[in-house]
């Protein structure tokens, strides 16, 4: 009987103290045995180290910023495949051992796409919920997770001069090379606490990522996807192409479509404002 191969769920944190603890519980609460749980911490101001290390076969600190953390914890496992997961997502129980299932099954993977849902408390919570069950199964909106340990150190894991926008950048270098057989995805679900998420949060983040835009667009093999990913049109055409569900509930459908509107606001902004800076340099 062949050893089923270890898989290391990299987890990189940053004051992730008031959600870390159900994201790491549901990496321990896999039904697959041969888990490495990884965290790797940017120094912390709260709590997250003392829960990390509760549950962490292994804990580093190292920074600046995510795209480091997750290269960082890459190398300091021993494992065959590398799940990177975000300090506020939750594993559904099969979520490893349907993708070590599927890598070993089909010889051309590289990599997986691991769909995503949202959960939270409040309004904006439930419009980011709506928002997100949108993506599921749209290839240029879902970016792999789960990865072959070769591919990933063939391809120096994530850009680390690139934050906000390495989720797609890393799966879109590989499908270049590989082609697309080189990708597919599983049924089993992660799990995104959005929290009691504010407007204004969500606008913020919007706006800090979109300065690194311009990394992620000069990539050849971003290109395409890029086009679709940032066109307000595309996303709007996306979400009125489902009516039914998109107004299922009126107010949150609107609250969607007002929040969505917001966001590519801001990170329009944050993306000229960049843009502008490097001009005057």
């Amino acid at each position: 009987m062949t050893a089923k191969p270890w898989v290391a769920v990299i987890v990189p944190t940053k004051n992730s103290a008031a959600y870390l603890e159900g994201c790491l519980r549901s990496i321990k609460n896999q039904s697959y045995p041969n888990i490495e749980l990884v965290v790797v911490d940017n120094k912390s101001t709260d709590n997250t180290s003392k829960i990390a290390k509760k549950y962490a076969d292994k804990f580093f600190t190292h920074g600046p910023e995510r795209s480091a953390q997750r290269n960082y914890g890459a190398k300091k496992s021993k494992s065959e495949y590398l799940l990177i997961i975000d300090s506020d997502m939750e594993l559904n129980t099969e979520v490893v051992n349907n993708c070590v299932k599927k890598m070993m099954s089909e010889k051309t993977l590289r990599a997986i796409v691991i769909p995503e849902e949202s959960f939270g408390e409040g309004f904006w919570a439930q419009c980011k919920k709506l928002e997100r069950s949108f993506y599921i199964g749209i290839d240029w909106m879902e970016a792999a997770r789960f990865f072959d340990r070769k591919v990933f150190e063939e391809f120096n894991g994530y850009d680390e001069n690139n934050t906000g926008t390495e989720d797609y950048d890393l799966p879109q270098r590989i499908e270049s090379k590989y082609g697309a057989k080189a990708i597919d995805r599983v049924k089993s679900l992660i799990r995104h606490n959005e929290q009691r998420l504010s407007l204004v949060k969500t606008c913020r983040k919007k706006f800090y990522y979109s300065q690194n835009l311009d990394v992620y667009s000069s990539v050849a093999a971003n290109a395409g996807r890029y086009k679709k990913q940032s066109s307000p049109l595309r996303r709007y055409a996306l979400f009125f192409s489902n009516p039914n569900k998109l107004f299922s509930d009126p107010l949150i459908g609107l609250g969607m479509l007002y929040m969505k509107s917001c966001e590519f606001a801001f990170g329009g902004a944050g993306y000229l404002i960049n843009t502008l800076k490097n001009a005057t340099k």
